[in-house]
């Protein structure tokens, strides 16, 4: 099976993307993770674009061992000087040559002639061959070019040292299909093509990416290059966690494999989500949070019974504890009866069904329905209207710039008495909650506390979530009002009802054995 290297440019071309900017230690951690993850070259920079580059790609370089380190650099002799005081410590020195190749390039961009690119290609190479053992080449805009002097310019620079050949889609323009007929076209027009690694490097302005990485595999590249979760420059580059486990699970197509390290995709993924500040959409291929997740009813009924009715790619495999069966409003009786289940929860096929009404009219109102909501479910279904709550009547926050926060509240008690109390606090929620624990008499630890808008303009609803340790139990609870202040009363006030449900239902089913 062939072996197809991966050569990670996210420290690269995934820096480049808008409103990305990564500091040096940031820059180390990922390389770092690349290593773990086992990709075979990283781009760490480009060195001659500044000093702070500079910096990244030599200390890099210096500091892995288990990849072969590269930087960008243009075809010029400066470019290739500074590249090789970055790049001479790394384990492999390599360096990435390219020049633009396209009309369109050479005429506006380079304002140079066929003839001038051709002959700068070969004198760089040509330079650069007398300090680096491997030389990667890049004709950018590849796809855009010629064929006739990108076959003409591939075998020049084969002929002075390139020893790997890139051919970017540099805008994303060609479509699988064409790009496969560029590597075809190369391997039938370029004598020495045999000499040479073929790599492609493909971006997702059309959203074809991934598509045409593989077509470039089954016409013949041995080498990848993209990013970790296909970031770069305007849509982006493909990404190289996609590439890998395609080739994985469909290699009986493709009958080519990495040698990366599967289970560290998802490490990788979220620190340089993390890093990076962009986050990861749910639905994105391999990584997101909905690609391992099951919400309809027909789906997970599967899914429970035999789990590749639904999932071609186990969550495992990349380094995903397990699939996540959302419990919404799509969701049927067996994830139902096996989530309650796996609380603990051994109940009879009645109240199954009963419990399953109830839990489908919640799902109405929220979007995914929790663990804690289940056990809501459970009790109030066992305990019927005998548990007694809190419930807030009226609340009152008095702030000032400068000055201490004062909070008044009115709320029912379990014993259907009403309370009065003020309290101070540093800010707004402070002076709520040691309000609300001098009502209940009780410690109260805040653990989380959450606040998001549910809906948008200056009427928006906000949702508050928290969760508590009352006595020696742990609650979450949820708030909503148009109020954010009185939406984080109510959220606390549910969790501390949620804990008084389930002591009463413990002691009851204490009393019970008995």
């Amino acid at each position: 099976m062939r072996k197809i290297n991966i050569f990670d440019t996210t420290l690269r071309d995934g820096e480049q993307s808008a409103g990305i900017n990564l500091n040096f230690s940031e820059k180390m951690e990922v390389a770092r993770q690349l290593e773990r993850l086992g990709v075979d070259i990283i781009e760490a920079g480009f060195p001659a674009s500044s000093k702070g580059d500079f910096r990244a790609v030599k200390e890099i370089a210096e500091a892995i061992r288990n990849c072969s380190v590269t930087g960008l650099s243009r075809s010029n002799m400066k470019d290739i000087d500074i590249s090789w005081d970055a790049l001479k410590g790394g384990a492999e020195p390599r360096l990435h040559l390219f020049i633009a190749t396209s009309p369109i390039h050479m005429q506006y961009k380079l304002q140079m002639t066929p003839e001038q690119v051709l002959e700068t290609a070969v004198e760089s190479v040509k330079y650069a061959a007398k300090k680096f053992p491997i030389i990667q080449f890049s004709c950018e805009d590849a796809t855009r070019s010629e064929l006739p002097f990108l076959a003409k310019i591939v075998q020049a620079v084969i002929e002075v040292g390139a020893r790997v050949i890139n051919i970017p889609d540099t805008v994303g323009y060609t479509t699988p299909k064409e790009y496969g007929q560029i590597f075809n076209y190369l391997k039938e027009n370029v004598p020495d093509i045999d000499k040479v690694i073929l790599s492609a490097h493909c971006h997702d302005d059309l959203g074809m990416a991934v598509a045409n990485s593989l077509s470039a595999i089954e016409h013949g590249a041995n080498q990848i290059e993209g990013t970790i979760n296909g970031i770069g420059e305007r849509a982006g580059n493909a990404a190289l966690e996609e590439i890998a486990v395609a080739l994985h699970i469909r290699n009986d197509y493709y009958q080519a494999k990495t040698g990366l390290n599967l289970q560290q995709i998802k490490n990788t993924s979220t620190l340089v989500s993390k890093l990076t500040g962009v986050v990861v959409p749910p639905n994105k291929a391999v990584v997101g949070k909905n690609a391992f997740a099951h919400e309809s009813g027909i789906h997970q009924d599967g899914v429970l019974k035999e789990k590749t009715t639904y999932e071609i790619i186990s969550p495992e495999l990349v380094g995903v504890p397990s699939n996540d069966l959302v419990l919404g409003k799509h969701s049927g009786r067996h994830a139902f009866r096996n989530r309650l289940e796996e609380l603990g929860y051994q109940l009879s096929t009645e109240e199954i069904n009963k419990l399953f009404v109830a839990f489908k009219e919640l799902a109405d109102k929220k979007k995914e329905i929790t663990d804690d909501d289940l056990l809501s479910l459970i009790y109030e279904e066992k305990l019927g209207s005998s548990v007694k709550y809190y419930e807030l009547k009226t609340l009152q926050v008095q702030y000032v710039t400068d000055q201490v926060t004062t909070a008044t509240i009115s709320m029912t008690t379990p014993e259907n008495e009403e309370v009065h109390e003020a309290c101070t606090g540093s800010g707004s929620v402070e002076a709520i909650y040691n309000t609300l624990e001098r009502i209940i008499g009780s410690p109260v630890h805040l653990k989380d506390y959450r606040i998001q808008a549910n809906t948008s303009g200056r009427d928006a609803l906000a949702e508050v979530f928290v969760k508590i340790e009352f006595e020696n139990m742990t609650a979450s609870g949820r708030g909503t009002a148009q109020d954010v202040l009185e939406a984080s009363a109510k959220a606390y006030i549910n969790a501390v009802n949620r804990v008084l449900v389930q002591k009463q239902y413990r002691e009851e089913m204490q009393n019970v054995l008995k």
